[in-house]
């Protein structure tokens, strides 16, 4: 069994509430990790491994947007290119990097961005130039890696990145939503080779996400920019409350 009766109960919300989380602001993926180790008891190189591949799922939700905007899609293309080389490498060196000292710096950058983006939400900033696409490039790749070393999935990284670089946060929500997929197949795969994936419990977790994500983008859409940046905000310094709590205790 991929887990125990008496855990599945809270678990399997639990894990659908973090796809819901994913579709409505691309954040949400950071809870799986934690959901499967403390609530599911499953060891933490395992949950990081379905973890991983469990986000190419919920990545899918985003291919709509992306097939609209053709615009959008190409300005992603560099930042998923990134994406997929700094993952594979990051799959490879899971084993040897303190996830601590990893998750301590994610901590304090979503802590940061989220009090950022929740103060112009309030009083509006012009939006930088976009980024080019060597700065992409390697923003992914710093995401990618990041990501496949602490099984967060790429849009807790990503989104606050660039939400600090005041990208338009359409964008950073829809680049943060599609960075799901390289890093899911890069690290996975790499996983995968390293015995450490359980294909049925990284298949549950992300048919779970996927079902998550399309109501949560669903109910996203009624939001206008200036309240889903105030809700994305509001959501990273939830996240990074509960990272600090999680590092404290």
């Amino acid at each position: 069994m991929l887990m125990s009766l008496s855990s599945a109960w809270i678990l399997l919300p639990a894990v659908l509430l973090a796809g819901g989380l994913i579709g409505a602001s691309g954040i949400g993926g950071v809870l799986l990790v934690p959901v499967l180790t403390q609530l599911g008891g499953v060891p933490l190189p395992q949950a990081i491994a379905a973890a991983s591949l469990g986000f190419a799922l919920p990545a899918l939700v985003v291919l709509g947007p992306l097939r609209r905007q053709r615009d959008m899609a190409m300005r992603c293309l560099p930042l998923l290119a990134g994406a997929l080389a700094g993952a594979a490498a990051g799959a490879l060196l899971v084993r040897w990097l303190p996830g601590a000292v990893l998750m301590t710096g994610v901590t304090l950058l979503v802590l940061f961005s989220g009090w950022r983006g929740l103060r112009a939400s309030q009083t509006p900033t012009v939006p930088a130039a976009p980024l080019g696409a060597a700065a992409l490039l390697g923003l992914g790749a710093l995401v990618g890696l990041g990501s496949a070393l602490t099984g967060t999935g790429g849009p807790v990284l990503v989104l606050p990145l660039l939400m600090l670089l005041r990208q338009p946060i359409v964008f950073a929500i829809v680049a943060a939503q599609a960075s799901q997929l390289p890093i899911a197949l890069a690290s996975g795969a790499v996983h995968a080779i390293e015995g450490r994936l359980d294909l049925r419990l990284a298949a549950l977790c992300g048919l779970l996400m996927l079902a998550g994500s399309i109501a949560g983008q669903r109910a996203a859409a009624g939001l206008d920019v200036r309240q889903l940046q105030r809700f994305v905000s509001m959501l990273l310094l939830a996240v990074g409350a509960w990272f600090a709590w999680l590092l404290w205790a």
